[in-house]
């Protein structure tokens, strides 16, 4: 399973999720790729008001705000219907 966490420089929220993403690596089996959005004008203007978000397998899942244990469920999800 791929996650991709955008992400911007000097934003603590996700910097927060980061390292929620890599404590759960350590239960669950997923690779995790980090983009920033300001490295991609259609990023950045699509998620400029929304990062961080997490975008799982293709469908973005969750933003802002981000609580582990509701990434940790989805995560969970995510792996029982492959």
């Amino acid at each position: 399973m791929q996650v991709v966490l955008y992400t911007r420089k000097t934003c603590p929220l996700c910097e927060e999720v980061k390292d929620m993403l890599t404590a759960l690596q350590h239960d669950l089996n997923f690779s995790v790729i980090e983009k920033d959005i300001y490295s991609d004008e259609r990023l950045l203007e699509q998620f400029h008001l929304m990062i961080p978000v997490i975008e799982i397998d293709g469908e973005v899942v969750m933003y802002g705000k981000i609580q582990r244990e509701n990434i940790r469920k989805r995560l969970l999800y995510k792996n029982a219907i492959r």
